[in-house]
């Protein structure tokens, strides 16, 4: 549900404010980009799966 409302208020921010759209995308490839942050997230997103995994 809070990806969700992410999601539309992140939305509503790019039809209200068009500029912010190669801003977003810049900031988003800038941290793509970056091997620690990316390494974060897919651990993060990750890690649910593993510990399921590993108390089943």
């Amino acid at each position: 549900m809070r990806w969700i409302i992410l999601g539309a208020l992140l939305g509503l921010l790019l039809v209200l404010w068009p500029a912010s759209l190669p801003l977003a995308a810049t900031t988003l490839a800038h941290l793509v980009a970056q091997p620690a942050v990316l390494a974060f997230v897919l651990g993060a997103l990750a890690r649910p799966a593993i510990t399921r995994r590993w108390t089943a």
